[in-house]
């Protein structure tokens, strides 16, 4: 698919540079996220919500920090 270019527009080319335009962005991509203002736990809970998991994700994080200097 080669096409005849003139010297013209060669020297045109040179002079002025080769401006490669992108293809426009949709805003379908923004309009589909869902915003939320849940709030994080500090902490995980378990199966009722007690802080027996808080308590053994520590015991769990002490254990693994225990050989580090």
């Amino acid at each position: 698919m080669n096409r005849h270019v003139g010297e013209e527009e060669i020297q045109q080319a040179i002079t002025t540079g080769i401006v490669f335009k992108g293809t426009k962005l949709s805003k379908k991509s923004e309009e589909t996220k869902v915003k939320t203002k849940a709030k994080k736990k500090t902490y995980i809970t378990g199966l009722h919500g007690s802080g027996a998991a808080k308590k053994k994700a520590d015991i769990r994080r002490r254990r693994a920090n225990r050989h580090k200097a």
